[in-house]
C-alpha cells in the first residue's frame, strides 16, 4: 500500500483489529464511525461435520456442538434457493478508467496523461464508453447478458473518506452510529441461530457488512482452509478411518438418531471427497482460473466448490484482488488489479455454470467511490463521488443501470462524476427481488429509494 493514501492504510489496519475481535482498536478520531460489527464476540472452532476451521461471530456462549447439529441440519434440508456472493473492490475504482468516455469531448481534456486510446472494447449500450482493455472478460460477460452495469452509482453528498464512504456501503445508510450490516440485518430477519455458514466471510475476518446482532455468522480463509482432524490419528491411518466412516452412511436405519447419524458422516465424507482438492496448492476444479500469487481466484474457485458440496451458504462477502487507491501510478497498478478481478469472476461464473448452480448465486461486485474526473500530477487520480458496480449472475438483466450523464453536465462542484443511482436502491432492489425480504426493516427509509428491475 506504498502508493495508497495514508487515510486509506490506516483505515485498513484500523478495520482489520476491529474485525478480528478482541485487540482493541487505534485511536478513531471524533466523526470516524466505529466499523460495524465491533464488539462482537468472535469464537473458533472446528466444525467436524463439514470438515471447516471457523471463526464465529455473535456466537454468545453457544457450543461448537450446537452449531455442528445445525449446519448437519442444514446441509440435510438441502440448499437455499438463492445464494448473493458480494465482493469488495478496495479503495476506491476509477469508473472513468474501467469504463472509459473515449467518445466524450471533455476526457482527454481532463486526463491529457491518463486517458486512454479507443480499445475496440466498445460499451454496447453507450458507443461513448469503452472496457478497459483489462476488462475485456467483464464484456464479454455483458455481451453474453450475464452482467448489469452501474455506471454511476453512489448516494448524494458523498463523503469522500475511505473508511466514511465504506462504513455507508456496508450498514446500507449514510448513518456513522449503525453497528450492523445491511446483510446481517437481513440475516437477523431470514436466518437461524444454528447455521454460521448462513453469513459468510471469506477473507478469514468479519465483513462488516454481514455483522449481525442477533444471529451467528462466520469467517473462513477458504476452502482450503477445509480439514478433518482426530487426535493421534494421522497418514495412512487417517486415510482408512475416513473411508470408512464414509461407509457408514450405507444402509438404512430405522430409528431416528441413527438415520441422522448416518446422514451426517455421508455428507462429511461427500464433502472430505470434493473439497480436499483445494487443500493446500493442489487446486482441481471444472474450470481453469486465473493463476496467480494472491488469495482471491482460489477463493472464489473454493467458494464454487463449497457450493457444489451442499454447504448451507446464503450470504458470503469477499474483497477483489487489487489496491484501487491510484493516487500515482495508476494505469499499471490499475490494469493488473483489474484484469484479476475481472478474469476470476468469469471464471468462477463459468464455474456456477459447468456445476449446474447459476441460476441460484447471485454477485455484487462494489468499491466505496469513484476517482475525481481530473488526473492529478502523480500520474493518478483522487477520491471522487459516484463509482461503478455491477450484478453478475445467469439471471440478472444483463443491461445499464442508471446512466452515464457526460463529464460536461455530469460533474459535481468537486469535479467528481454524479451518482444516477443511488446505491440504496440496488439494495432494496436485491433483498426484494432476489432475497425475497422486505427492504422496508432494513434499509433506513427503504420507501423513499426507487426499485430497479435487476432480474430479467
Amino acid at each position: 500500500m506504498s502508493d495508497c493514501c495514508n487515510e486509506f492504510s490506516r483505515s485498513s489496519i484500523l478495520r482489520r483489529a476491529a474485525a478480528e475481535a478482541g485487540r482493541g482498536l487505534p485511536a478513531i478520531e471524533t466523526g470516524m464511525p466505529l466499523p460495524a460489527g465491533t464488539g462482537l464476540d468472535r469464537r473458533s472452532f472446528l466444525a467436524r461435520s463439514v470438515g471447516l476451521a471457523l471463526a464465529v461471530y455473535g456466537a454468545g456462549a453457544v457450543s461448537p456442538r450446537f452449531f455442528e447439529e445445525g449446519i448437519a441440519e442444514a446441509l440435510a434440508a438441502g440448499p437455499r434457493d438463492t445464494v448473493l456472493v458480494s465482493i469488495f473492490m478496495d479503495g476506491g475504482a476509477d469508473s472513468l478508467s474501467l469504463l472509459f468516455p473515449h467518445g466524450d469531448p471533455d476526457y482527454r481534456r481532463l486526463r491529457p496523461r491518463l486517458a486512454l486510446p479507443d480499445s475496440g472494447l466498445t460499451f454496447s449500450e453507450d458507443s461513448r464508453l469503452g472496457w478497459h482493455p483489462s476488462a475485456a472478460s467483464l464484456k464479454t460477460l455483458h455481451g453474453e447478458g450475464k452482467l448489469s452495469v452501474l455506471p454511476t452509482v453512489g448516494y448524494t453528498g458523498a463523503d469522500q473518506s475511505h473508511f466514511t464512504s465504506r462504513h455507508y456501503w456496508e450498514v446500507g445508510a449514510t448513518d456513522p452510529g449503525l453497528r450492523t450490516g445491511w446483510l446481517g440485518r437481513y440475516l437477523d430477519r431470514a436466518g437461524t441461530s444454528e447455521n454460521p455458514l448462513q453469513g459468510l466471510s471469506l477473507d478469514g475476518d468479519l465483513a462488516p457488512s454481514l455483522a449481525t446482532s442477533k444471529f451467528p455468522v462466520a469467517a473462513l480463509r477458504g476452502a482450503g482452509a477445509y480439514s478433518f482432524w482426530s487426535p493421534g490419528v494421522w497418514g495412512q491411518v487417517e486415510s482408512r478411518m475416513l473411508e470408512a466412516v464414509g461407509q457408514l452412511g450405507n444402509g438404512g436405519a430405522a430409528d431416528q438418531s441413527l438415520a441422522r447419524a448416518r446422514a451426517v458422516t455421508t455428507h462429511s465424507d461427500q464433502l472430505r471427497r470434493q473439497l480436499a482438492p483445494f487443500r493446500g496448492n493442489g487446486l482441481t476444479g471444472l474450470v481453469v482460473y486465473p493463476k496467480h500469487q494472491s488469495d482471491f481466484p482460489k477463493r472464489l474457485q473454493g467458494l464454487a466448490a463449497m457450493l457444489g458440496a451442499g454447504l448451507p451458504l446464503h450470504c458470503v462477502a469477499l474483497n477483489a484482488y487489487g489496491m484501487y487507491d491510484t493516487h500515482s501510478d495508476q494505469p499499471e497498478r490499475f490494469a493488473s488489479g483489474l484484469k484479476l478481478t475481472s478474469d476470476t469472476l468469469l471464471a468462477f461464473q463459468r464455474d456456477l455454470e459447468a456445476r449446474g448452480l447459476a441460476d441460484r448465486v447471485l454477485t455484487l461486485v462494489w468499491s466505496e467511490f469513484g476517482r475525481r474526473a481530473e488526473e492529478n500530477g502523480s500520474q493518478g487520480t483522487d477520491h471522487g463521488a459516484a463509482g461503478i458496480g455491477f450484478l453478475m449472475g445467469t439471471r440478472v438483466r444483463g443491461t445499464m443501470i442508471g446512466e452515464f450523464p457526460g463529464l460536461r453536465d455530469g460533474l459535481d462542484k468537486d469535479g467528481n462524476l454524479k451518482a444516477t443511482v443511488d446505491y440504496r436502491s440496488i439494495y432494496t432492489s436485491v433483498l426484494e427481488q432476489w432475497l425475497g425480504q422486505d427492504a422496508g426493516p432494513i434499509i433506513e427509509g427503504a420507501g423513499s429509494f426507487q426499485r430497479v428491475p435487476i432480474l430479467k
